[in-house]
């Protein structure tokens, strides 16, 4: 017998392969989350219950999904001011303030972004929980906690499955502002292609090869440059990463000898600012809805400003301009 289902039905059309994995690519959700609906009952292949989710797909198949209601999250809307870039009925993008947690997870049940964008709207259900249990609606893409930035929010289960899709196909262009503060020394481009796993002792940490790792690309261009003053150059550097790993511009910099400034997991504090010098400053995107580019920036904050004037860097005058 299959479970109570939602009155709104999501149509799609199958690919050929096992069920849980073609409508984890449709849906833009993690397998085991997929296979929880399978189980109870919320996905009809032709008209009919799914009956396990290693079943065959030829192709051509009519998916019938119907999003279960979430289980309770204990998490809750908050008035918390957000500074939005863009907003319509497909997604929002947002300037993420340093200091603020994606999404909750144990431990953090507020003051997360997802609080707030809970407080002004609702957000889709098919991806209300990861593969760890972390409470991620809308979520596509993530940044650390202590990175200020452009986020992106999917506002519909559609647009969650087309953005989802455009970051895993690399279809989005993103660019990042940071201080490199080691011993920077290049005066033009540097790519770095060098697989990004987790620490084998510090389980927090990711490091370049570790374990499970993943190849990682990253394009890092000096705007400006200039000597500390103890022998080392430090630099205002854009980071285009070509993939999306887990802390790969922290780990890629490091890599290099020159971490970020204030970065204290893979490099050290800093007296002129409180959190590590990296910044979300351009994300280009294919419009889930339109399919047209959309363009998102998010001025480089004041405190990342303050402190290249305060080691004694010049701003470039292509600072704000992503060519």
């Amino acid at each position: 017998m299959s479970a109570d289902l939602s009155p709104t039905p999501l149509e799609l059309e199958a690919t050929p392969g096992r069920l849980d994995a073609v409508l984890s690519v449709l849906m833009g959700s993690s397998r085991s989350q997929v296979s929880g609906w399978i189980a109870g009952g919320f996905v009809q292949v032709g008209g009919e219950v799914a009956a396990k989710p290693s079943q065959k797909l030829r192709g051509g198949e009519q998916l019938t999904v119907r999003v279960p209601p979430p289980p309770d999250a204990a998490v809750e809307a908050e008035a918390v001011p957000l500074d939005v870039l863009y907003e319509d009925e497909a997604l929002i993008a947002v300037n993420k303030p340093p200091g603020m947690v994606t999404h909750p997870a144990p431990g953090v049940r507020s003051g997360t972004l997802v609080n707030a964008l809970l407080g002004r709207m609702e957000l889709p259900q098919q991806s209300d929980f990861d593969g760890d249990g972390n409470y991620r609606p809308g979520i596509v893409h993530r940044l650390d906690k202590d990175t200020s930035g452009v986020i992106v929010v999917a506002k519909t289960v559609e647009a969650h499955a087309k953005l989802a899709a455009a970051f895993k196909d690399r279809d989005t262009r993103k660019s990042y502002l940071a201080i490199a503060a080691g011993s920077w020394k290049a005066a033009q481009s540097i790519n770095v292609d060098a697989p990004v796993g987790r620490h084998p002792v510090q389980r927090q940490r990711m490091t370049v090869g570790g374990a499970n790792n993943r190849e990682a690309q990253t394009l890092f261009t000096p705007l400006s440059a200039h000597p500390d003053g103890h022998g080392r150059t430090l630099a205002l550097v854009r980071a285009q990463p070509r993939t999306g790993r887990t802390h790969q511009l922290r780990v890629h910099l490091a890599h290099l000898g020159s971490p970020i400034l204030g970065d204290t997991t893979y490099g050290r504090a800093s007296e002129v600012i409180g959190r590590q010098a990296l910044h979300a400053q351009f994300l280009e995107l294919p419009h889930p809805v339109t399919g047209k580019t959309l363009h998102l920036h998010a001025p480089t904050p004041d405190d990342i400003l303050s402190a290249w004037i305060a080691l004694g860097g010049a701003l470039p005058e292509n600072l704000e301009v992503l060519t």
